[in-house]
């Protein structure tokens, strides 16, 4: 991530940030300069968070996210305000009330709209125009329209040969002089910030945006857009999944998409923008001589100009703005899915389902240890169903696993049956072996399989098998093994290939960040992408913790630790509490209590007479201390307080209990589902429009966000959360678009009027398990697909190049 110390700006233009970014969060001023003066020191928003708070007024870490966005983004706008004023200054025509009006500006749209006329560009033909001599033409006539435009026009004729360096200048008739004036007039109309402001309020307001199939793309291999074939919707009301499921058709060729005031306005005469650009310029139909000429000039600098360049540059905010719900929706699930419940310390049997290439197995102890592998081949076509049951229980018996991890892709539901009977054969062999069953995601399991960690890992180990692996270790500890995974490929996202993907992997590494240190690792066991994740480490120092840990045993204490290579006092503050040390020399070791804050532990241990090893733990020992007690000139009554929580649930996990699904027996496919079926499922994503829910049958099921409860819902998120066990209702099955429509009021009855919804349009959100980084059959889910090269970029390219042709 990009540090954001890296834009240089004024003390004022700083004091200026803080403020309104204190006004933004309703906090005060010095605790956002506290927040910013740490967060330019180096300091992680997980520490800061945790271990500054003192400082900052106890801001959390949503609050130091925000903060940390848009002190980025006002500090571009900053170094953005100073690069135009010099510009401006330099070309000498830098006025009192222009600097006053672009001091004013909040935000990057305004300052531009403000430095449009100033702005170094081609040569265009107003430019031509006034070299002809042609502004005075168009001053006078738009100062007086009692004058005849054809007779002043003619004033005006010139005809100049090129000559010694000289372009030709050459304005034959009245009409080529009108054209000139017009094309002065549009230019300057169309760069005044105060009437661009107006119109674009008056489009984002009133806008329609319309989309229309491409003639000749209505086949069935694109029927997934046919809901936008004829489709309108107000700009400003259109949530993010549309959106971004019609850039995707306009990006692939299938839809045509514009931008204007709805049929019943754009048929006025005069359109009402033009009829703005009129009034602001003071252009008014008396039926004087020139009033019809200024008219036209208003319909062209509406038509000609201003359309194109603010309808690209809506559709684009209407584009960044859906992006961001994307990627804040995409953050939400990951971080659902990062904190979802552990299995824990418990030997695990990975199974990574196939046919005809055979189920891969694999068995980890209770650390994650790889102990054997095997391959299985119990389906279609060599059908060893029996031997699979004997490799499989032997694998059981000889390791005391507890766990049957199976991933959720191909012939997941025919292996679940496989190991259900497994169960039931240890069961009835070995009554005090505990066994169970659980389906997991094994979204990014084969992009794991295939990078240079795993390689590094089991450089012996047949990529497929290492899938296996990692779908056992995922159930012991989630984020342990997900943090391996490049986030994007974990496939929890809503059109996860179309957003921008830089601020996309900026928002993603902040989430598992946050996830990672709300957790803690034990520096011991932890592998190098997870402690790359921990507040102040990077990749090569998580190298060299674990190359250290190998050559020289355990960390005994945290204060092991600074002996590590390149391991600095700064990068030591920052990670020290996020790191625990199990059976160590210090108990504090294990929690996260800072190592700063030890001696505040100490006079707490002197007030109650007791060690360390006695208080932790035992709340009793705590109970009716007061933190003000402890305080002293470096920590306040919070960090204490965080302090005594912490001595009596020591390094305590926020991640919730472990539980697991049951799928029906006999539900395997869509053609087995009716509607009226309830079933359990496990919801896999959560997108604006709803929840996706595993109910085992190889295509997840949407439930919209009206069939989530009984109660108006406005964000899924408020309901359910990735991970989370539900009990749902089949509505509708669309076999041939491979669809499920599903409820979770279970009252509602398929088909009527109480269980009708808005259609499923929304189509390829990120919910196939294709796109998560798995196989899947080719039917399922097409839109899911990342678009071929030249698809959404070639749109976006297509935008920024018109703007750039209309300025």
């Amino acid at each position: 991530m990009a540090s954001l110390s890296k834009v240089v700006v004024s003390d004022s233009a700083q004091e200026k940030i803080i403020r309104l970014i204190a006004a933004e969060l309703t906090v005060g001023p010095h605790q956002v300069a506290a927040a910013v003066a740490l967060l330019d020191e180096g300091s992680t928003v997980p520490f800061v968070a945790r271990y500054r708070k003192e400082a900052t007024g106890n801001l959390d870490d949503t609050h130091l996210r925000t903060l940390e966005e848009r002190l980025r983004y006002l500090r571009e706008l900053e170094e953005r305000r100073a690069a135009i004023l010099a510009s401006i200054e330099e070309q000498g025509k830098l006025t009192d009330a222009l600097r006053a009006s672009i001091d004013a500006a909040t935000t990057k749209q305004g300052v531009e709209d403000l430095y449009l006329p100033f702005k170094p560009k081609r040569r265009t033909r107003a430019q031509i125009a006034r070299e002809a001599g042609l502004e005075p033409l168009a001053d006078v006539l738009l100062a007086n329209p009692m004058l005849d435009p054809e007779q002043e026009a003619a004033k005006y004729l010139i005809v100049k040969p090129a000559g010694d360096g000289v372009e030709a200048i050459n304005v034959p008739d009245a009409k080529a002089a009108l054209e000139g004036a017009r094309d002065i007039l549009v230019e300057r109309f169309a760069e005044t910030a105060e009437l661009l402001a107006a119109l674009r309020t008056r489009l984002w307001d009133q806008g329609y945006v319309t989309s229309t199939v491409v003639k000749g793309k209505e086949t069935a291999e694109e029927e997934k857009f046919r809901d936008y074939y004829a489709y309108s919707e107000t700009i400003r009301t259109i949530p993010s999944h549309r959106a971004l499921a019609l850039f995707r058709g306009w990006g692939l060729g299938v839809l045509k998409v514009e931008l204007g005031l709805g049929e019943q306005l754009e048929a006025v005469v005069p359109h009402p923008c033009a009829a703005m650009i009129a009034a602001h310029v003071g252009v008014e139909d008396r039926g004087r001589p020139a009033d019809k000429w200024l008219a036209d000039v208003c319909r062209w600098t509406w038509r000609v100009k201003i359309h194109l360049h603010l309808s690209t540059e809506l559709l684009l905010q209407l584009r960044e703005a859906a992006e961001a719900e994307a990627i804040r929706i995409f953050g939400r699930n990951l971080h659902e899915l990062l904190l979802a419940a552990p299995a824990g310390p418990k030997a695990v049997l990975g199974l990574d389902p196939g046919l005809r290439t055979g189920c891969k197995v694999a068995v980890v102890d209770a650390t994650g240890k790889l102990l054997e592998t095997a391959t299985i081949y119990p389906h279609q076509p060599r059908n060893e169903w029996q031997d699979s049951l004997a490799t499989l229980g032997r694998l059981v018996v000889q390791h005391g696993v507890e766990l049957i991890s199976i991933g959720n892709g191909t012939a997941s539901r025919e292996s679940d049956k496989l190991a259900t009977e497994l169960v039931k054969l240890i069961a009835a062999k070995k009554p005090e072996q505990k066994l169970a069953k659980i389906v997991v995601s094994e979204a990014g399991a084969s992009v794991y399989s295939a990078s240079a960690f795993a390689a590094a890992e089991f450089p012996g180990l047949d990529v497929s098998l290492r899938g296996a692996v990692s779908i056992a270790r995922r159930l012991q500890d989630p984020l342990a093994e997900l943090v391996k995974i490049e986030p994007k490929a974990i496939g929890v996202g809503q059109y996860q290939h179309d957003v921008n993907q830089h601020l996309l992997a900026r928002s993603l590494d902040a989430t598992v960040e946050d996830c990672v240190n709300a957790v803690g690792v034990d520096v011991n066991t932890a592998s190098v992408p997870l402690l790359a994740r921990v507040s102040g480490l990077n990749q090569l120092l998580a190298k060299h913790i674990v190359e250290y840990r190998d050559a020289n045993g355990p960390f005994r204490n945290r204060m092991t630790m600074r002996k590590v290579p390149r391991l600095g006092e700064k990068t030591f503050e920052q990670a020290a509490g996020f790191l625990r040390i199990n059976d160590g020399d210090n108990p504090l070791d294990r929690s996260s209590v800072h190592p700063e804050a030890y001696p505040v532990v100490e006079r707490i241990l002197a007030r109650v007479g007791k060690g360390i090893s006695d208080v932790m733990g035992q709340p009793a020992f705590l109970k009716g201390l007061s933190p003000a007690d402890f305080t002293d000139e470096k920590f306040g009554v919070p960090t204490v307080r965080d302090i005594l929580t912490e001595l009596e649930k020591p390094g305590r996990d926020p991640r919730p209990e472990f539980k697991t699904a049951t799928f029906q027996e006999g539900i395997e496919s869509l053609t087995d589902l009716q509607p009226g079926l309830i079933l359990e499922g496990v919801v896999t994503n959560v997108a604006a429009f709803g929840a996706f829910v595993d109910i085992g049958v190889h295509q997840d099921g949407l439930v919209h966000v009206s069939a989530l409860a009984n109660k108006f819902v406005k964000d899924p998120h408020e309901v359910v959360k990735p991970g989370q066990i539900v009990k749902v209702k089949v509505l509708e099955v669309d076999v041939k678009r491979q669809r499920i429509s599903l409820t979770m009021r279970l009252d509602d009855v398929p088909g009527s009027s109480a269980a009708s919804r808005p259609p499923q349009a929304e189509a390829g959100a990120g919910a196939s398990r294709e796109s998560q980084g798995r196989r899947q059959p080719t039917a399922q889910r097409p839109m899911d697909r990342q678009p071929p090269p030249g698809g959404t970029m070639a749109m976006a390219m297509a935008l920024a190049r018109a703007k750039q042709k209309s300025s």
